[in-house]
């Protein structure tokens, strides 16, 4: 896998759904970017499904997941947030959480049942889901006098990279966006249009 790409969700739901003994497992699988939006998801889950007996969720944050978390929500330890979490970790995604919402029908599981369940409710969500893949960039700054105006613009109309923000003034300043194996690229290109 190239190490400035990665694997995420369409910003759309995607749902799934397990039964076992009568206990309804409901899973829900979003793109995410941030532990607040995380939150608020949680937040508005355990809002419309205050009648369910667990509500139980992993993520996984960052273009190489280096964040994640798994929450049981008071099932016995790993039988819910580990399963969930190893379906986003298998399925190769990241910035996504899995929320699984747990009926409980009035037969213990036992753990075995527990993992095979939850693991199962994830999966259904994740392989309904939509993916995409993004790119990791990475911001890169040019400070210039107005009369290097062109050799600067050559650079970046060659490369590509997207403006993120830009300032023409005495000194001009632009912030430009460009895949991270390309950075370093655009860095010298840009040192030499100034010269």
């Amino acid at each position: 896998m190239n190490t400035d790409e990665y694997t995420t969700l369409t910003d759309t739901v995607a749902e799934g759904y397990y039964t076992e003994k009568r206990s309804k497992f409901l899973a829900f699988a979003h793109h995410v970017e941030s532990t607040e939006q995380i939150k608020a998801l949680l937040a508005s889950y355990r809002k419309l499904y205050y009648d369910a007996r667990h509500v139980c969720y992993a993520y996984a944050l960052g273009p190489d997941a280096a964040e994640t978390r798994a929450n049981d929500d008071g099932e016995p330890s790993s039988t819910a947030g580990k399963p969930i979490l190893g379906q986003i970790v298998s399925h190769g995604l990241t910035d996504v959480l899995v929320v699984v919402v747990r009926y409980y029908g009035g037969v213990n599981l036992g753990t075995g049942g527990l993992i095979v369940a939850y693991r199962t409710a994830a999966a259904e969500a994740l392989n309904k889901a939509g993916t995409v893949v993004r790119q990791v960039e990475e911001q890169v700054t040019v400070r210039f006098v107005y009369e290097q105006m062109n050799n600067v613009m050559r650079v970046v109309k060659d490369m590509q990279p997207r403006i993120v923000d830009q300032q023409f003034d005495n000194c001009c300043v632009l912030t430009l966006s460009i895949r991270k194996s390309e950075a370093e690229q655009l860095r010298k290109r840009l040192d030499d249009a100034l010269i």
